[in-house]
């Protein structure tokens, strides 16, 4: 049984070294392969309304790419969007949301240089949002799309409270638009549609997101989502970046919803006001050179004099929870939250988050968050820990015992097992009751993980000292002596990555070594050598996560340490790192019972005499 434990042990471990492995090596090297989802047979807006979303379009105007930002900006008349949150403009063709900054986050820490999440046509990073119309019965030809060219009625900048009027004339329809913002990231655009003709029309509005190309920043990781993401009726669906090809289509039907562009921190959406019916989208064009999300509702007839009043929104920012979930409740957007990419651990991820976010309103750090989170989770595993480390304690008092009866029995393995269950039942041993307190911690570093990785909340978030940012790795780095050397290695090819170790890490290779001296050393000597390297192997592994989870780690072995030291002495059990003092002292070690080992006899020269026996004294008749 004991060599049944060390074997789920190491099961364990080598697990959580191949899931790192493949993290952060093979996910990084090799190409994602596009997903099994359900396309859409054929081309769907073969029978759409003229005009529909997904059309391809190569406006005249604009001739190849820009070779500036500047230039594409000049492109169009814009309106200057200005609030507390962002800057930019919209494009008076198309009325695109094709420039905008968030004026809330910054590139690099302390860099002043704010986020930039819209870029217009034809530029690097290109990603814009534009509301449309398409018609069928009776509609006229230039209906509002990416290309029309629309009139600024009434206003000057878009404030949050100051909106403007937009006009657009095509055929019998005149097309007057209200955009307004508030003091966050979602713009409502609001049409009035008027039928001027004798006979009725039939329109049926749209809205697009869409990306010129793999961002830049595109990550490829496999436990985030980046690309094509939205809700239709009550059903999330997505695609990422490198799942697309030419021909892709994924087309869902429902009443309401949301269709967007997400990253890893940002998002940018479209969504209908209320919950009418509609046909979501992801598409690619241009052989896959342009990546799209969008929807259409189902037409509404305009009778000749009438009016039609018809709203949607633009979110465009910070996958912030509480903003996100502001808009569900506000605007009515379902399940908007969901554009952060909580995982299949869901269920611990999105409470943690919520812990984490209060811990850090309360003490003002969100490394301090993370281990006040630590503690509160360890009291309820209390009780399973007290038993396992009471049973490993027994474990390490009686190894004396189960090596002999290895020895004894090395050629009768099923005596061996018998005895050994004797010795557990005898000594009150359970020898699995020491794998249990892995199994709960490998979903809950898996959760924490998720959420240092994916949400907004730890970005550019500073701990004590040298540690300006928790969502990025240890900046300091052994080969330059933790910065007493000026010396930069981080351009090196290796040092500079790969086997770059911060003090954190170091840390807490150093608790990861300190807790796995408390355990009963496994009786196989390549086992206890594989064990004894494991401390190693994880520094270099974790050196490249981000600081927080180094520190989480780092923090929770330490509370570990201290509950097993303490359970170990109250058993009279001599601990690894007891043995390492008493050695480096000089001392010996105790008995396997607890007993001190009495020294060897000194004849004052400072070398040890053996004890001299004497002879017994003889037998008198």
């Amino acid at each position: 049984m004991g060599d049944t434990r060390n074997l789920i042990l190491a099961i364990a471990i080598a697990l959580g070294v191949l899931f790192l492995y493949d993290a952060f090596v093979l996910q990084r090297l090799a190409p994602e392969q596009p997903a099994q989802t359900e396309e859409a047979p054929g081309d769907p807006l073969a029978t759409a309304p003229e005009g529909g979303p997904g059309e391809d379009f190569s406006p005249p105007e604009f001739e190849g790419p820009a070779a500036t930002l500047d230039a594409a900006l000049a492109r169009s008349e814009r309106i200057d969007v200005r609030t507390p949150a962002i800057e930019g403009s919209i494009a008076l063709t198309g009325a695109r949301f094709d420039d905008l900054r968030l004026l809330r986050y910054e590139t690099e820490v302390d860099s002043g240089v704010p986020v930039t999440l819209l870029r217009p046509q034809d530029t690097a990073d290109a990603q814009y949002a534009v509301h449309g119309w398409a018609g069928s019965q009776g509609a006229p030809s230039g209906l509002p799309g990416l290309n029309t060219e629309w009139t600024l009625a009434e206003g000057d900048v878009l404030t949050p409270q100051s909106p403007v009027v937009l006009e657009h004339r095509a055929g019998d329809l005149v097309f007057r638009r209200t955009i307004s913002v508030d003091e966050d990231y979602l713009f409502t655009v609001s049409d009035a549609v008027t039928n001027e003709g004798g006979e009725a029309v039939s329109l049926a509005r749209y809205a697009l997101v869409r990306q010129e190309g793999v961002p830049s920043d595109f990550a490829n990781f496999f436990i985030l989502h980046e690309g094509a993401i939205g809700v239709s009726g009550t059903e999330m669906f997505k695609r990422k970046y490198s799942n697309f090809n030419g021909s892709t289509m994924v087309e869902r039907a429902g009443q309401g919803g949301w269709m967007g562009m997400t990253g890893k921190y940002w998002l940018t959406a479209v969504a209908p006001d209320g919950t009418p019916n509609m046909r979501a989208q992801f598409r690619s064009l241009r052989g896959g050179a342009v990546f799209e999300s969008n929807f259409m509702q189902d037409p509404q007839s305009i009778a000749p004099g009438e009016t039609l009043q018809s709203s949607g929104f633009v979110f465009a920012g910070a996958k912030t929870v509480g903003v996100l979930q502001g808009y569900e409740e506000s605007a009515g957007i379902p399940r908007l939250d969901m554009a952060i990419d909580w995982g299949n651990f869901w269920f611990l991820t999105r409470p943690f988050h919520w812990l984490l976010t209060t811990f850090n309103g309360w003490l003002g750090n969100y490394g301090l968050a993370i281990m006040l989170l630590t503690v509160l989770i360890k009291i309820p595993l209390f009780p399973l820990n007290n038993r396992a480390f009471a049973s490993m304690a027994k474990m390490r008092a009686v190894q004396p015992k189960m090596t002999e009866i290895r020895e004894r029995f090395a050629a009768d393995k099923q005596r061996q097992s018998q005895e050994m269950m004797a010795l557990y039942k005898r000594e009150k041993i359970n020898p699995l009751a020491g794998c249990l307190p892995i199994l709960p911690q490998i979903p809950i570093f898996f959760a924490l993980y998720k959420i240092v990785f994916v949400s907004i909340e730890p970005r550019h978030e500073p701990f004590f000292g040298w540690i300006s940012d928790l969502s990025a790795p240890d900046p300091t780095t052994i080969w330059n002596l933790f910065g007493l050397i000026p010396w930069d290695p981080s351009g090196v090819p290796l040092i500079g990555s790969t086997l770059a170790i911060g003090i954190w890490p170091i840390l807490m290779g150093i608790t990861m070594w300190a807790q796995m001296s408390l355990n009963p050393p496994p009786p196989d000597p390549i086992q206890r050598k594989i064990f004894a390297f494991l401390p190693v192997v994880f520094t270099f592994v974790l050196a490249q996560f981000a600081a927080a989870l180094v520190i989480y780690w780092a923090w929770n072995n330490f509370l570990t340490i201290v509950q097993q030291y303490v359970i170990m002495r109250r058993h009279g059990t001599e601990t690894g790192i007891e043995r390492l003092i008493k050695r480096f002292k000089g001392e010996p070690p105790a008995a396997p019972d607890g007993t001190p080992t009495p020294k060897p006899a000194n004849d004052g020269g400072g070398k040890t005499k053996a004890a001299k026996s004497k002879p017994a004294p003889e037998e008198k008749s």
